[in-house]
C-alpha cells in the first residue's frame, strides 16, 4: 500500500512519498514536521521539490523494486534540468538494509537514512553530519521529534519499535533493531498534543505492539494494557486501537482490557502466518496452532463481539499441499473478518532466504 503526503511552501518545497506500513506513515509525518519547523512545506509536484524523501519498505521484494524505479524516474527529472538542484533522500527500511548498495547503484541519491536516525536529516543536509546514517538511535530519535497539531480525527502513535522474535522470513530485527518501548509519559504527551486539535481516535503502533514494556512516571515497567487504560483517562480520547501484535505477547491482562475498557475497540489484528505447525516451526514463530486457538477462545470468551484479522504467507519454503490445506481449515475454524495473504518473498539476510523451493505457479494458485 502506498501513502503520500504533500504541502506547499514559500521558499522551499518538500515532497514525501511513503511506502508500506502504518509505521512508515507515522515516520513520514514526523519527517514532515521536522522540515515544517525548518521553514519547508510539502508539494504534490515533485518537479518543484527542493527536497524529496522516499520513505521505504523492505518487507517484500516488490516494495524494494518500486523504490529503485522511483529513483530512476527522479534521476531522469534531474538530468532533464527540470530540477537539477533537488536533493534526494532515501529513508526507511531499504535505507537501513541496503545503504551502501543504494549509494553505489544510484549516485543520484544524496542522503541515506535509516528509520531510527531520521531526526539527523537536517544536520545531514546542512553537511554537519555524514550523508549516510543507519545507526539504531530509537531513544534519541523519539526525544528529538516534533509533533505538530493534527487536522484529522484519527492519528497513529508509534509506541514500540523493533523486534526480538527473529522469524526466519522477516527483516524487521535487522532494519528496525531490537524491541524498544517509549516511556508512558511521552506517549501521553503526544496524545494530548493531538487531542487538543480535535483528534478523537488514536492507533498505537509497533512491530510487536503488545510486547510494549514502557517506563511509567514512577519508574516501573508497564505493559500495553496499562498504557491503554492510562490513555483512556484522557476525556478527549474516544477510541483506542493497536497493531500489530504477536501471539506470544498476547497477555491475559491485555485480553481482560478488551472486556473492561469501552474505549478499546473490539478488533484484534493477530498474525499467525500459517495454519501448519510444521511451517510455523520453520518460520521460528515460537507458538503452535493450538496456542493461537487458545488465545482466540480466551478473547472471545470475554469479548464475544470482537473482530479478528490475520496475515498469511503463502508458499513458504517446504510448504506442501497438506500444509496449505491445514491453513485453509484453520481459517475456516477461526472465521477472520479480514485475512491478508502474501506470496513468500525471500529477503536478504534472513535464514529462509536460500530455500525458496515452492514453484511460483503453485504460490499464485494458493
Amino acid at each position: 500500500m502506498l501513502f503520500k503526503e504533500f504541502i506547499i511552501m514559500n521558499s522551499k518545497f518538500l515532497y514525501i512519498k511513503s511506502y508500506g506500513c502504518q509505521m512508515n506513515v507515522y515516520d513520514s509525518n514526523r519527517m514532515k514536521d521536522i522540515f515544517l519547523d525548518k521553514g519547508y512545506q510539502v508539494t504534490d509536484d515533485i518537479s518543484k521539490a527542493d527536497l524529496t524523501i522516499l520513505n521505504t519498505c523492505h518487507i517484500r521484494e516488490k516494495a524494494v523494486e518500486k523504490v529503485y524505479s522511483d529513483i530512476g524516474r527522479i534521476k531522469k527529472l534531474k538530468d532533464s534540468q527540470k530540477n537539477k538542484n533537488m536533493k534526494l533522500v532515501v529513508a526507511g527500511c531499504v535505507a537501513q538494509a541496503e545503504g551502501n548498495e543504494i549509494t553505489k547503484r544510484s549516485p543520484t541519491v544524496d542522503y541515506v537514512v535509516g528509520p531510527q536516525s531520521y531526526h539527523k536529516l537536517p544536520d545531514m543536509i546542512n553537511k554537519i553530519d555524514e550523508p549516510l546514517n543507519s545507526e539504531f538511535l530509537q531513544n534519541e530519535k523519539f526525544k528529538n521529534l516534533i509533533y505538530n497539531s493534527s487536522k484529522l480525527s484519527s492519528e497513529f502513535i508509534s509506541i514500540q519499535e523493533g523486534c526480538d522474535k527473529f522469524c526466519s522470513f522477516c527483516v524487521v530485527p535487522y532494519t528496525r533493531g531490537p524491541e524498544f518501548s517509549r516511556p508512558i509519559e511521552d506517549i501521553i504527551n503526544e496524545t494530548k498534543k493531538y487531542t487538543s486539535s480535535g483528534v478523537k481516535e488514536i492507533i498505537l503502533l509497533g512491530q510487536n505492539v503488545n510486547a510494549y514494556h514502557g517506563i511509567s512516571s514512577d519508574g516501573k515497567t508497564r505493559d500495553l494494557s496499562y498504557l491503554v487504560n492510562k490513555l483512556s483517562e484522557i476525556d478527549e480520547v474516544k477510541r483506542i486501537r493497536y497493531m500489530t501484535s504477536h501471539p506470544i505477547d498476547m497477555t491475559d491482562s491485555l485480553i481482560g482490557t478488551h472486556a473492561s475498557n469501552p474505549k478499546l475497540m473490539p478488533f484484534l489484528h493477530l498474525p499467525i502466518q500459517s495454519g501448519s505447525d510444521g511451517i510455523l516451526k520453520k518460520m521460528n514463530r515460537k507458538h503452535t496452532v493450538n496456542d493461537y486457538l487458545r488465545i482466540v477462545d480466551k478473547i472471545r470468551n470475554v469479548k464475544p463481539d470482537i473482530a479478528m484479522s490475520s496475515d498469511f504467507i503463502v508458499g513458504f519454503p517446504d510448504e506442501s499441499d497438506s500444509d496449505f490445506e491445514k491453513t485453509m481449515k484453520f481459517i475456516d475454524q477461526v472465521k477472520f473478518v479480514i485475512a491478508y495473504s502474501f506470496i513468500y518473498s525471500p529477503r536478504p539476510g534472513t535464514p529462509a532466504q536460500h530455500k525458496d523451493n515452492v514453484d511460483e505457479s503453485i504460490k499464485k494458485a494458493r
